[in-house]
């Protein structure tokens, strides 16, 4: 496919970038909003912005390995572009001359979609991914490339092309993954926004487990296509995955949906849809879901953020949605079933024992399905997706955990597959919510000590709409930001 010019953006909702004063202190603590902000204002160049994280990347990417490629050449010309642009006074995107990361399992052109694999270390991308191209259209500067598990198929963030990704909070455990390259660099200040994507809460864990915020889109907001990957996805990871951003603030993750969902026609799934497709009737309902087996502190924290919500003017439930359980059951057996048939022949050419391990307890916990067997899986997809969508009209966000478990060890999933069930369970609420295509937002409430006294816990809350009710669930979750605050940039333990 030959490169072409970019086309027009769907238009991107106007956020106002507000008249507060600029922030003080180093510029690797600034937030996206504020950078962008900054270059616009002439406060501060582009230049100043890049070279700011680099340098944040030389002090502390050693210690939790969030970045495993670095861009330094390009994103410097790259801003010394925007801050060119700037001075001739022309027309600027949302996030002109700000710089952001890109996941290594998606298309930048001139860099490797490597997916942590040694044998495809060499892959070097032609042309951008939608979600590359649409972000550098809004005036974003990549400068990094962060690490991910080996094909984004773990929940733990490692691969024996670059080993693995620590939790800034506590080095003895996972940031998460599939995207916890992302999550680590935001919460050490490498940058103030991070690409990611999800297909069974490769977003929303790493958000979590970081102490960030992080946005699953519904299918069809932000386009996805990876041009190098030669073959088209599977029906399955076509239903479920998506791209979103990750940031330190509800505001930033605002700005970077916008520019992510820029309409672009190599995704047949994209959907023209609005910022804000409907109004709902004041107050808003939310059903507080508390599923059995939630960690205490989580329990605890999803009780303190309903109280926010309420104060805040919601009103606020206990309600399960539908057939929770079967509906992560339902995610396993669709994805089991095309790691069989697809996924697994890639994984067993390229892939590591971790990886294979993986897939192996995901096939022994799920149901087998033969060919009449899936089609009437996905099948019953529709119906729960209908009965969810029916819940969603009395209450039209649930507030939900991330995970049942706050931030496990660093490879907890690397015992025999056999044992890995408990593990899979505890991202139920990743999986049901991403099997049926719906949004899921991560929001960051705050820190618990970690039991062993070797760090601390980030804790947070899901939240999770109706289709395309993105807009609706970042409002609540900019209400439990104003209570909580937004979580400060850490020094790697």
């Amino acid at each position: 496919m030959t490169t072409s010019s970019p086309l027009p953006p769907y238009p991107l909702p106007p956020y106002p970038l507000a008249p507060a004063p600029l922030p003080t202190g180093p510029l690797w603590r600034w937030d996206a909003a504020d950078i962008a902000r900054g270059i616009r204002s002439r406060a501060i160049s582009s230049r100043e912005a890049v070279a700011a994280c680099l340098e944040r990347l030389d002090a502390v990417n050693g210690r939790v390995n969030a970045v495993v490629e670095r861009l330094d050449d390009t994103a410097l010309a790259a801003a010394d572009l925007a801050d060119q642009a700037v001075a001739a006074g022309g027309p600027l995107g949302p996030l002109h001359g700000v710089p952001v990361t890109i996941k290594i399992n998606i298309d930048l052109a001139g860099s490797a979609t490597s997916n942590g694999l040694p044998g495809l270390a060499g892959n070097i991308a032609a042309e951008d991914a939608p979600v590359s191209r649409n972000w550098k259209a809004a005036g974003a500067i990549p400068f990094g490339r962060t690490n991910a598990p080996s094909m984004s198929l773990r929940w733990f963030t490692d691969n024996p092309l670059f080993g693995a990704t620590l939790n800034p909070h506590d080095a003895g455990r996972s940031p998460g993954g599939s995207s916890g390259g992302a999550g680590a660099a935001l919460a050490t200040g490498i940058g103030p926004l991070a690409h990611g994507n999800d297909l069974g809460g490769s977003v929303r864990l790493p958000a979590n487990w970081c102490g960030v915020a992080g946005i699953r889109p519904t299918l069809g907001r932000v386009p996805a296509f990876n041009p190098s990957l030669g073959v088209e996805r599977m029906i399955v990871s076509n239903l479920a995955a998506v791209q979103g951003p990750l940031a330190r603030s509800i505001r930033d993750l605002r700005m970077g949906l916008a520019a992510m969902a820029a309409r672009d026609p190599r995704d047949p799934w994209w959907v023209p849809v609005p910022e804000r497709p409907r109004a709902h009737a004041a107050p808003i309902r939310v059903a507080l879901f508390i599923p059995d087996g939630t960690h205490p502190l989580i329990a605890d924290t999803l009780r303190t953020a309903a109280g926010w919500l309420d104060e805040a003017g919601y009103v606020v439930d206990e309600a399960s949605p539908p057939d929770f359980a079967a509906t992560h059951q339902l995610w396993l057996d669709l994805l089991a079933a095309e790691n069989r048939f697809g996924t697994r022949a890639t994984a067993e050419k390229y892939g590591n024992a971790t990886l294979l391990n993986m897939l192996d307890a995901m096939a022994m916990h799920a149901t087998p399905l033969d060919m009449a067997g899936f089609i009437a899986s996905l099948a019953r997809r529709n119906t729960i997706l209908r009965d969810w969508l029916i819940f969603f009209e009395r209450y039209p966000l649930i507030l939900m955990p991330v995970s049942l478990e706050p931030a496990m060890p660093l490879g907890a999933d690397e015992r025999p597959a056999a044992e890995l069930r408990p593990l899979i369970d505890a991202f139920a609420p990743l999986n049901a919510t991403a099997i049926l295509g719906l949004p899921g937002l991560s929001v960051p409430t705050g820190f618990a000590p970690s039991p062993e006294g070797t760090g601390r816990l980030p804790l947070g809350v899901q939240i999770v709409g109706g289709r395309y009710e993105e807009a609706t669930m970042l409002d609540a979750g900019a209400a439990i930001e104003a209570r909580a605050g937004t979580m400060p940039v850490v020094e790697p333990a």
